[in-house]
């Protein structure tokens, strides 16, 4: 018998859902494969997967979970191939410059505001700017992060996004609003990553939860 939970998960069996994402049990066990439970915590999986399986027009099989609930000093930015249970990349990742210094904690969609947005993206395509390779992000959260593209906030390389530059400063540089990466492996992971794939921001606060669509607490 199936058993709803608060998430809109469901309960099940493993032999009759062993791939259903809607089934905690096998949520829990990708999780649990992907070896980083001292990297990025279960309840931020689950809010991910459980917005993932609400977004329809995505390219299915691959998530990026990018948590700003921790310091820029950690790794919080992971591609993971949710159909072989293994995380691609696992890195640092800038948030915008008014949004906090070594933490987010303040976040916005509007214009100017040099704040990063929570909440839940499909990747788009790339182009070359003034930040270099870049890849656009399709905000999908009215009011949260829907002025993504209008805001140009995307995905590049930064040199202020390294170990090197986070060793001696304490924490990594800050951006614009965009989740800027090492440039050293950008390219790789933008032509990764781009085409309609989903990518979540985790982030403290809590009116996130209240407006969004993709996750109730």
């Amino acid at each position: 018998m199936l058993k709803k939970i608060v998430t809109g998960l469901v309960l099940c069996g493993s032999l009759l859902f062993s791939a259903d994402l809607s089934c905690e049990e096998n949520i829990k066990t990708i999780y649990k494969d992907l070896g980083i439970e001292n990297k990025l915590e279960y309840s931020t999986f689950l809010k991910a997967i459980q917005g993932y399986n609400r977004i329809e027009d995505k390219k299915a099989g691959y998530i990026t979970i990018i948590d700003f609930s921790k310091p820029s000093n950690e790794e919080r930015f992971f591609v993971i191939d949710l159909e072989n249970k293994k995380v691609d990349f696992s890195t640092y990742v800038t948030h915008g410059k008014n949004s906090g210094l070594g933490t987010a904690v303040k976040f916005s969609n509007n214009p100017n505001s040099y704040q990063s947005s929570l909440g839940f993206y499909l990747t788009k395509n790339t182009y070359e700017g003034s930040n270099g390779y870049s890849l656009r992000l399709l905000g999908l959260e009215p009011g949260i992060n829907s002025n993504a593209m209008d805001r140009n906030i995307v995905v590049h390389g930064a040199d202020y996004a390294t170990k090197e530059f986070m060793d001696k400063y304490g924490f990594l540089g800050r951006s614009l609003g965009c989740p800027a990466i090492p440039e050293e492996i950008s390219k790789e992971v933008i032509d990764y990553i781009k085409g309609g794939t989903v990518l979540y921001i985790n982030g403290n606060d809590e009116t996130y939860y209240a407006k969004s669509k993709y996750v109730q607490l």
